[in-house]
């Protein structure tokens, strides 16, 4: 391991400061070094062993519904629903590849020469070997409305502070291309992001519930519903048929 030096845009100002172009250029090497990541011959680069490929995806729908089980703190029939839904859409037949597990801007750093040219990717501890889908599913849904919902109370998220950055329309496009694979079924990989993301924070709400005034308590549970009900909505909204209901 080395050090790299670089900056991560996380401040305002860095941020505000990009033009259109670099905000897009940003964007694009965000994805084209996903991309790239997911190209990546693991077993010649001597990462065979990274993890359990096989079975990958519906691993991660059971254990996302048994944490559930685990920690919830009341009922949410959303996350029940998308639960089902969820199950009976895992597609039959994934490609595997080096998977980061939380890929987005916030855990990329960048050059301080060339704001669109990316210098590394942070924080590998959840990497493994895997469906490359889900961390395009992840990405795209940290930049829209499941970002928006979980920074709410925070600090905004980097790309919301410059109308340069594009849509999430552009980066699934934008990865397709990249790397040419289908991303016909995206939709899965997306629902069980916000999925993934409403019961971290369940997971978390009984600590915050020990630590922190009722105030912080309510703020989550009410974070916690939206995500929920927002897999929900993209799962009802789907072209996937097995996520769109009963």
């Amino acid at each position: 391991m080395d050090f790299v030096d670089g900056i991560v845009y996380s401040d305002t100002d860095q941020v505000a400061q990009l033009n259109h172009a670099q905000a897009l250029g940003a964007t694009d090497q965000l994805i084209d070094v996903l991309a790239r990541l997911h190209a990546v011959d693991f077993e010649a680069a001597g990462l065979g062993q990274l993890g359990k490929p096989a079975g990958f995806l519906e691993r991660q729908v059971n254990r996302w519904c048994t944490q559930w089980e685990k920690s919830k703190q009341r009922e949410l029939p959303d996350i029940d629903e998308v639960a089902k839904r969820l199950k009976r859409s895992i597609p039959a037949n994934t490609d595997v590849s080096i998977v980061h597990g939380d890929y987005s801007f916030n855990n990329t750093m960048w050059s301080r020469s060339d704001p669109t040219r990316m210098v590394a990717v942070l924080d590998w501890e959840m990497s493994t070997l895997g469906d490359p889908l889900t961390d395009l599913g992840m990405v795209s849904v940290y930049w829209g409305d499941a970002g928006e919902i979980m920074w709410r109370n925070r600090s905004p998220q980097p790309h919301r502070l410059n109308p340069g950055f594009p849509a999430g329309d552009h980066l699934l496009a934008r990865y397709e291309a990249s790397s040419g694979r289908s991303i016909s079924n995206i939709d899965v990989y997306r629902v069980l992001a916000v999925f993934k993301l409403s019961i971290i924070t369940e997971g978390a709400l009984a600590r915050i519930k020990a630590t922190r005034p009722d105030e912080d308590t309510t703020r989550t549970e009410n974070t916690i519903a939206e995500l929920a009900a927002l897999a929900l909505t993209l799962a009802s909204n789907s072209s996937v048929t097995t996520l769109r209901g009963s």
